[in-house]
């Protein structure tokens, strides 16, 4: 009878790697780009968009700040993809379907109510990319070895860094050099959002033939969902009574108040006029500096946080951490004050801090791993990461409007000021010594 059991359990072994035989270099590389992008197209490069149609800051900080709320809220649906059909076939369905969200974004950009109609598509866009993202990750998981997911980990992160770069960078100076041949913005973005369509609708062609198989991937089925709110009600509850919660909470919602509030802001501080305290870049140089230069150190910056930690833990490296997210963000007074006209000044201040952010961004994206421990991890970890979207948005909603009434220079000491309360935060939160180090015994 056991021999039975073990031939059972290496049947089905077999069959789940037959079902996934294909290489993973197929199909994480573009999956993962297929995820950057509409992140990157909704939380950046509408800020760039709407600056380019004449939006006021007011207007795009408040408005393109509620488009984070699907990643806020993005746990109080997450289950769903799991009850119904397969993560695969929310894949290819929620990339077909954001082929067909651009290509309407692409037809409104030169509408009279241009404003109203692409806010309602890329509102629907946000909801289908988290819907995307929860059904990616799940994938991943199932159709992967855990030796293939520790190989493959840095990997798909540098393809959701490279989509940054390829909306932030690629699509913008395309925007530029368009407008430079004396096409108008309105009809420029228009071109690129359609063609951005084309390329989505062949990621969902391509990821219905690529994908794998794999036999775990299965939808639970209605019948198993009679249990689901219960459930659904005591994985929540656990998380709101672990210790100090509301120390993790503040954490959560404060790291980055200043760095949320400067980065809507950086980039119509970069494309204003100088007439109106801005720098006066123009698309192409935008992209170039903060879409490419700029997206590039930042990945560098989470790599080199990455390396420091595994050597001796995030305890150590928490308040250096802190320093270096923040205090670069004083490169921004400099900017607005001294305006210089040199690219190359600029770009290395942009550098700056990005590199910083993104070093200091690895230890908020690891103590979240370290509050989500526990049974729930999965469940918790999303749990997380919505209030970290939740401490984007709030502070990115008046951004807009506290820089109109301040000007540029002041808005930028009060970036340096908002970040305060994480300091404050984060000498009482709990963190043990060796999280976080490589050598660890578990």
């Amino acid at each position: 009878m056991f021999c039975d059991e073990r031939q059972r359990r290496l049947k089905i072994k077999m069959a789940s790697e037959k079902s996934s035989s294909g290489s993973p270099w197929f199909w994480i590389p573009t999956l993962y780009l297929a995820e950057g992008l509409p992140n990157a197209l909704v939380a950046s490069v509408s800020v760039v968009l709407y600056k380019n149609l004449g939006v006021s800051n007011a207007a795009i900080a408040f408005y393109t700040s509620w488009l984070y709320l699907p990643w806020v809220i993005k746990p109080l649906w997450s289950p769903v993809v799991d009850i119904l059909k397969t993560r695969r076939q929310w894949i290819w369905a929620t990339q077909f379907f954001t082929g067909a969200l651009l290509a309407c974004v692409a037809l409104a950009v030169p509408a009279p109510h241009f404003f109203q109609l692409t806010l309602a598509f890329f509102w629907l866009l946000a909801f289908n990319s988290a819907t995307h993202d929860i059904a990616a990750d799940g994938f991943y998981m199932l159709a992967t070895t855990e030796r293939e997911q520790a190989f493959f980990v840095g990997i798909r992160s540098m393809f959701y860094r490279v989509a940054s770069i390829a909306a932030q960078g690629g699509l913008v100076i395309l925007v530029g050099k368009i407008h430079k041949h004396g096409v108008d913005y309105a009809s420029a973005w228009a071109a690129v959002f359609g063609l951005v369509a084309g390329i989505y609708l062949c990621f969902g062609a391509y990821h219905w033939f690529i994908l794998p198989r794999p036999v775990t991937d299965q939808s639970q089925g209605v019948a198993s969902a009679n249990h689901f709110l219960a459930e659904f009600l005591k994985t929540f509850g656990a998380f709101f009574q672990k210790p100090k919660i509301v120390v993790l909470l503040l954490f959560l919602l404060l790291y980055r108040l200043g760095e949320a509030q400067l980065a809507k802001m950086a980039q119509p501080f970069l494309l204003d006029p100088r007439s109106l305290g801005g720098l006066g870049l123009t698309n192409d140089q935008l992209g170039l500096i903060y879409g490419t230069v700029g997206v590039a150190v930042f990945i560098l910056g989470s790599l080199l946080g990455g390396f420091v930690i595994a050597r001796r833990g995030l305890k150590f490296w928490l308040w250096p951490m802190l320093l270096a997210i923040h205090l670069p963000d004083a490169v921004f007074i400099w900017l607005a004050y001294a305006r210089p006209q040199n690219l190359f000044a600029i770009g290395a201040g942009v550098a700056v801090e990005q590199f910083g952010y993104g070093f200091g961004f690895t230890a908020f994206m690891l103590y979240m791993i370290y509050i989500a421990r526990g049974e729930h991890r999965t469940a918790h970890y999303a749990i997380c990461t919505g209030f970290m979207a939740a401490g984007v948005m709030l502070p990115g909603m008046w951004s807009g409007w506290l820089q109109e009434h301040l000007g540029y220079p002041h808005f930028f000491v009060w970036v340096i000021l908002a970040t305060i309360p994480s300091f404050l935060v984060a000498m009482k939160i709990p963190l043990e010594a060796e999280f976080g180090k490589r050598n660890r015994a578990n």
